[in-house]
């Protein structure tokens, strides 16, 4: 049951467990396990996960700030940051998010196809589906 998963997750969460506080904030942003659905607590679980180089808190992190979810200003300077982080430990999500901010030229990248098509490449040597995706949309173009 999701409930006692929360129990279990925020005792390991509390003692700095990367992984539980990064379960912790899929909890509260999807309002699973009797949790209220909460963008703003998602954030204190992701940043505590993040800060303890956990790539995929690192990128749900970039994914609030370029949205400005949770409480955050919307900033694509700080989800850049963030991708860049996750990206680096191999995370297909976060390359390919970072390929997109590549492609638009946002978050204070200069616009670069080739950079896009790049961080696109190592997603998809993944098998990450959107990578490839966009991938076809940029040969399309």
């Amino acid at each position: 049951r999701q409930e006692i998963a929360v129990k279990w997750y925020r005792q390991a969460a509390n003692q700095g467990f990367a992984q539980a506080q990064f379960n912790l904030g899929i909890m509260h942003e999807n309002g699973k396990g009797g949790l209220t659905q909460s963008d703003k607590n998602a954030v204190v679980w992701y940043q505590k996960a993040a800060n303890q180089g956990f790539a995929q808190a690192q990128c749900n992190l970039g994914v609030m700030h370029q949205y400005g979810k949770g409480g955050l200003t919307q900033n694509d300077v700080e989800a850049v940051e963030w991708y860049q982080k996750a990206a680096n430990q191999g995370l297909a999500s976060a390359q390919s998010n970072l390929g997109v901010m590549h492609q638009q030229g946002k978050g204070g990248l200069t616009q670069s196809d080739d950079e896009a098509v790049k961080w696109f490449k190592k997603a998809e040597d993944q098998g990450f589906a959107p990578a490839q995706f966009n991938l076809g949309i940029m040969h399309e173009n």
